[in-house]
């Protein structure tokens, strides 16, 4: 446990942090765990229709720090050409 004044302080930001940042992970995986579900089950109008909220959540997960700019850009870029792959 810290013992500093600044050290418990920035132990309560970190903590308020944490609490933000496993929302925002979880929002990512959902969306991307959903994305992969219309894609295994060829389902691309509704695949098409989930594209921007999935990239409205890799972004912003990067844009906080939880993954890297070029995780971010590599799922994007996965899932769309999976999208892509879809005959229907």
């Amino acid at each position: 446990m810290p013992i500093i004044k600044s050290a418990k302080k920035a132990l309560r930001g970190s903590k308020r942090k944490h609490v933000f940042n496993l929302r925002r992970n979880k929002a990512m995986s959902e969306t991307v765990k959903g994305m992969k579900k219309l894609v295994a089950g060829k389902d691309k109008k509704e695949a098409e229709a989930l594209l921007p909220k999935m990239y409205q959540a890799i972004d912003k997960a990067a844009k906080r720090g939880i993954i890297k700019k070029n995780t971010a850009a590599r799922k994007k870029s996965r899932l769309v050409k999976a999208i892509k792959k879809i005959v229907k």
